[in-house]
């Protein structure tokens, strides 16, 4: 049976499960930032319990930017007849862009004159729909070979670079080139540099019709794994042999976990070919798997995934609630804790505290009917 709300349900399921494992990485940058970690890890100090905690948030931007771009897709081809999505891509895009700079940076800084603003994942999502919208109308087989083309391809411009101080080095940083954009009055810092997840975007926009209504279950679900399979047995033979798709090589190691954990240790900022081929990859065969699955656990990250912005703001304010409620108390500039499993405890008492939240706040984003609303 291929219901709409068994289509639907699995994409929210997904980046419900995204969205709660994000936590992690956001707990460990409020509470445990002595234990900082460089991009990438170094695999022959890292802490394993740390190193496989980040790199179970490594799933989270890809997962979320690849399934935006599907649910573009769904928008623009809705039961009643195709219609554009450029004027919704394009306000929303828009909104994120400025959702970054005022609502998201003050929860990351806590104060409304920062010395940095940061644009990261929240801004590159913007502008990626920005991108989408400008695009979408190509035909799906030119937008896929275009994604996949940047996905592919932007590894090889990694050693290119221009003048200090003009505008190509600027856009350059906003597109390749992790670093600071502008540094007087306030310095703006690219976190997210933007190239690849456009990629992202696009592929996910491109893989839209699987879940259209006249595909049948098993076919979607044969597709994805096969995408999926595709993609692990790439980044297989180009990481085994470090052949191409990420700057850093691994290196056997002096225990086999220090040598999967150099094997596994990819460049986030921009993402590489190879972490996008292990999250991705991974990340469709579990769209493909979780379409058949019915438990309490499925039916809880789909709350999350329904209401995915109201989640992000709000575990934002709510850690930085903790923070300086904890330092009071403390008596300290800032308080920490000491273990990896810690960090566990508090995003599992995130999503207990805001799953009632959440849950409300999406029965009332799909029965108001209110425009701004759908933009959350």
């Amino acid at each position: 049976m291929n219901t709409p709300s068994q289509r639907i349900a699995s994409i929210d399921v997904v980046r419900g499960l995204v969205m709660l494992i994000m936590t992690l990485d956001h707990v460990r940058e409020t509470f445990y930032l002595q234990h900082q970690v460089s991009d990438p890890m170094d695999a022959a100090t890292t802490d394993p319990a740390l190193f496989f905690s980040r790199l179970a948030a490594h799933f989270c931007a890809p997962m979320f930017v690849f399934l935006t771009g599907l649910s573009a897709w769904l928008y623009a081809n809705p039961a009643n007849g195709p219609r554009s999505a450029t004027g919704f891509l394009a306000k929303r895009g828009a909104f994120l862009i400025l959702l970054e700079i005022v609502v998201i940076n003050f929860a990351w800084t806590g104060t409304f004159t920062p010395q940095t603003v940061y644009l990261q994942v929240i801004w590159a999502i913007g502008l990626s729909m920005l991108a989408l919208a400008l695009m979408h109308r190509l035909p799906l087989m030119l937008l896929a070979a275009i994604g996949a083309a940047i996905v592919f391809g932007h590894n090889a411009l990694s050693g290119v670079s221009f003048a200090p101080d003009t505008w190509a080095a600027s856009a350059w940083t906003i597109l390749e080139q992790r670093g600071y954009l502008i540094d007087d009055p306030v310095r703006v810092r690219i976190s997210y540099p933007l190239l690849a997840w456009i990629g992202v975007i696009l592929l996910g926009y491109a893989c839209g019709p699987l879940y259209a209504r006249a595909t049948l279950p098993a076919q979607r679900r044969r597709w994805l794994v096969l995408a999926g399979v595709a993609s692990l047995l790439l980044l297989a033979v180009l990481r085994t042999w470090n052949i191409y798709g990420e700057t850093l090589p691994w290196a056997p190691h002096n225990t086999l976990l220090r040598s999967a954990m150099s094997w596994l240790n990819f460049t986030k900022y921009p993402p590489s070919l190879d972490f996008l081929l292990l999250t991705l990859g991974v990340g469709v065969l579990v769209l493909a798997w979780i379409e058949r699955i019915d438990a309490g656990w499925v039916r809880v990250c789909a709350v999350f995934g329904g209401a995915p912005l109201f989640f992000y703001i709000a575990h934002l304010y709510l850690l930085l609630a903790a923070q300086r409620v904890a330092a009071s108390v403390l008596g300290v500039p800032r308080a920490d804790v000491e273990h990896v499993w810690q960090v566990w405890l508090g995003s599992a008492l995130l999503a207990v505290l805001l799953y009632w939240p959440t849950k409300r706040f999406g029965q009332y984003k799909r029965d108001s009917g209110k425009a701004w609303v759908k933009y959350l």
